[in-house]
Parts: C-alpha cells; structure tokens; sequence
C-alpha cells in the first residue's frame, strides 16, 4: 500500500506540473520533471520516508521507461531519410558531445578534490540512469550518486540547453536534437520534442547512441584510468 501511495503522489505531481508547463506556454523554468520533482521530496522530507520505500513503488514507473524509448522509432521511421542524409555530422556531434561530457565532469570533480568514487559516478551523467547505474556498479562508483547527478545534468540540460543555443546563434532544429539528446539524455530528449519532431527525432537517435558508445567504452575506460 505505501508503494502505490508514493505511485500516486508521482503521478498526481506530475499531472500538475504538466498542467503549469502548458498554462506557461512551455516556458524552460516550468520543466514538469523539476517542478514535480520538489512536491515529492518535500514529502519525503517531510514523512522521513527513505529512498528505499519510494524505489518500491518508483520502480513499476521505470518499466515504461521500455516502451517509451522503443516509441521514439515512430518519429524516427517518418524522419528517416533527415536523420540518414546527416549521418557523418551526426556522428560527429555526439562523438565530441560525448567525450566533452565525460571530461568535463572528471576534470572538473578531480579539480576540486572529489574522491575516487564520486569520479567514477559523475563520469557517465549523460547517459540514462540505468545504464549510469550500471557503469558505476562495474567500475565501483556509487550507483545512487550517478542516478541522481543524471537527473540534475538532464533537468539542467533541458532548461538551459534551448536558451544557451539560441544564444549563440545555432538555430538549427537537427543542431539542437543532437545537443540535447547527447548532453541531457531522456529528459532533454522530452524538451526537444516540444521544439517539435524533428528536433525531438535527432534527440532520442542522440540519446540512444551516445548511451550504446558509453556503456561500451566507459567502464574500460575508467577501469583503465582508476583501476
């Protein structure tokens, strides 16, 4: 019962911040994934509930994560002839967003004296949380550490991303597909299918990508860094 309570309090959450976003026209602060997220820690803060209580009903909701990824083939297929035309560009742009990424957050945790294990959970904060969860499993991080520094890059990415590439002049929907998918993932993929389809197609092809690449790569990586 306390699990399909902590169930119902995501969904309900969520649907209000749905509903602000669209009262909002879209605007990036009113992120429903940030906004929905706040109600719902303020209750467990306030009910003293662990992590550990809320994962038992949260984790009926990450099932869909499934479907909801094999659903971006629908834009995909009607986007298709695009998407294959920029192959050599769009392979470019998430092979530098990736490695630009993984660098940053290592050079920048290492810069200001972060320990073995935090670097090796904010390496991957780029990619999904399963699959950021898993790297940090294998090369000895801290899985909870890696999940929720994705959420944040991916809550940042998406209301930031739009408005830093507006500002320096990139306007192009494919250009920023590739920036959001690559840099915020699942949510920042979310953020570009309100820019529209397009834009939203190259995002989740981003996305999926830049995951395969690193959770293939990372860990050797890493393993051979700090191993």
């Amino acid at each position: 019962m306390i699990a399909l309570a902590w169930i119902i309090v995501t969904l309900v959450s969520y649907a209000a911040a749905r509903a602000l976003a669209r009262r909002v026209n879209g605007h990036p602060l009113a992120n429903p994934v940030l906004v929905a997220s706040l109600p719902v820690i303020a209750l467990m803060v306030a009910t003293d509930t662990p992590h550990e209580t809320y994962a038992e009903g949260g984790i009926w909701l990450l099932l869909l994560l499934g479907p909801a990824t094999v659903a971006l083939a629908i834009p995909l297929y009607r986007n298709w002839p695009k998407v294959r035309a920029a192959a050599g560009p769009l392979l470019l742009g998430i092979a530098a967003g990736s490695v630009t990424a993984v660098s940053v957050a290592l050079i920048s945790a290492w810069a200001l004296g972060a320990s073995i294990p935090s670097l090796l959970s904010l390496a991957p904060k780029s990619v999904t949380t399963p699959i950021a969860m898993g790297i940090a499993q294998v090369t000895a991080g801290l899985p909870s550490l890696a999940a929720a520094i994705v959420i944040v890059t991916g809550i940042v990415g998406a209301v930031l991303g739009p408005w830093l590439l507006n500002r320096l002049g990139i306007r192009d929907p494919e250009a920023h597909g590739v920036a959001l998918g690559t840099a915020a993932h699942g949510i920042g993929t979310a953020r570009a299918f309100q820019e529209g389809e397009e834009t939203g197609t190259f995002s989740g092809v981003a996305m999926g990508l830049n995951g395969i690449v690193t959770a293939l790569l990372l860990p050797w990586l890493l393993l051979w860094l700090f191993g």
